[in-house]
């Protein structure tokens, strides 16, 4: 005989953590990391029903290393300092043996780790709404790098405004990291300085958003990412964005450039850049339009000047000419 559904949940319910005792009940799984030993739950509070999330560390499943074991204690350590209405907040942190647990505010939309397509538009309203959080984030007095910044730590409502989680692996800006660390990102992602262990900067971040936002206007998942770069890290925008306005696609080229003194030095001026940039068509129609008009001006000048040299070389034939008459006038007179 066949479960009823409520049965079917009971038992489905019961493989979860039992957080009862410390008043919240895990509604179900949202994603679990099997590398990093971590699992992410929706709960609710039961006294108020409030919806939140449960991040589980396992201890047996994470590295040897302790810096590894310490990765819950200094995204906590980081979320308590901020205040974001896009950054989920703090709740609250327990331990069981061998896990602890993360409680963070839940916000409800869903990842961009997930396949969805965007419009360019769309895109650049994404990468607007993240600029904002990451002005937030460097305009502290103690500025914060996050250092994964991908499609999977990216949440995105309906209205398009953009969430960023998953601060495990954030930095205080000119906090000595330590080498184990180094290269702690995601392949693809990460920019060039931090897999070589040079040091980090605030244009980090972007060189990350810029890869983000390459992967969603291309459709390519964060798994296949090296794809789109060469060993040079360098990618062909003329070849995957013919489409795109030539000033969208120049801003695109310096957020990823492999040098980070070439990138935008911070994210104020990458979103001030953006603001006034069109995404699609704009400068790829009017520059046509802009080459007629310089072509017809040119016409006008060159005629003008051949106008004005015409009259100059009439004037002076006249002025010989009366000068000549002039003489021969002289020359009969004395006659």
């Amino acid at each position: 005989m066949e479960l009823d559904v409520d049965n079917r949940e009971a038992i489905r319910q019961s493989h979860y953590p039992d957080f009862s005792e410390l008043g919240y009940q895990v509604i179900r799984e949202l994603g679990r990391n099997q590398l990093e030993g971590r699992i992410t739950y929706l709960a609710q509070v039961c006294k108020s029903h409030q919806q939140v999330v449960i991040k589980e560390f396992n201890f047996a499943s994470m590295s040897v290393d302790w810096s590894g074991l310490k990765t819950y204690e200094r995204e906590i350590e980081i979320l308590q300092q901020l205040d974001h209405p896009r950054i989920p907040r703090y709740i609250d942190s327990f331990e069981m043996p061998d896990h602890f647990y993360l409680v963070e505010e839940y916000k409800n939309a869903p990842s961009l780790g997930l396949q969805r397509s965007f419009s360019p538009e769309e895109v650049k309203q994404i990468a607007l709404s993240i600029l904002e959080i990451l002005v937030y984030l460097q305009q502290r007095s103690d500025p914060i790098i996050h250092r994964d910044i991908k499609p999977e730590n990216i949440l995105v409502d309906e209205y398009l405004n953009a969430y960023l989680v998953d601060f495990d692996l954030a930095r205080v800006e000119g906090v000595k990291v330590a080498f184990s660390s180094f290269a702690s990102g995601t392949p693809g992602f990460m920019p060039p300085e931090e897999q070589f262990g040079h040091t980090l900067t605030q244009a980090s971040d972007l060189y990350s958003l810029g890869i983000t936002l390459i992967c969603l206007l291309t459709d390519t998942s964060s798994i296949d990412v090296c794809q789109l770069i060469d060993h040079r890290y360098r990618i062909n925008f003329q070849k995957l964005f013919p489409q795109l306005n030539p000033r969208f696609k120049s801003w695109l080229t310096k957020l990823v450039k492999c040098k980070c003194k070439y990138r935008y030095a911070n994210a104020s001026l990458a979103l001030k850049a953006l603001k006034a940039i069109q995404v699609t068509g704009g400068n790829n129609n009017i520059y046509p339009l802009f080459t007629a008009i310089n072509l017809r001006q040119t016409i006008a000048v060159v005629c003008l000047a051949m106008i004005g040299m015409m009259a100059i070389a009439t004037t002076t034939l006249l002025i010989f000419q009366q000068g000549g008459i002039a003489q021969q006038q002289g020359v009969e007179s004395r006659e």
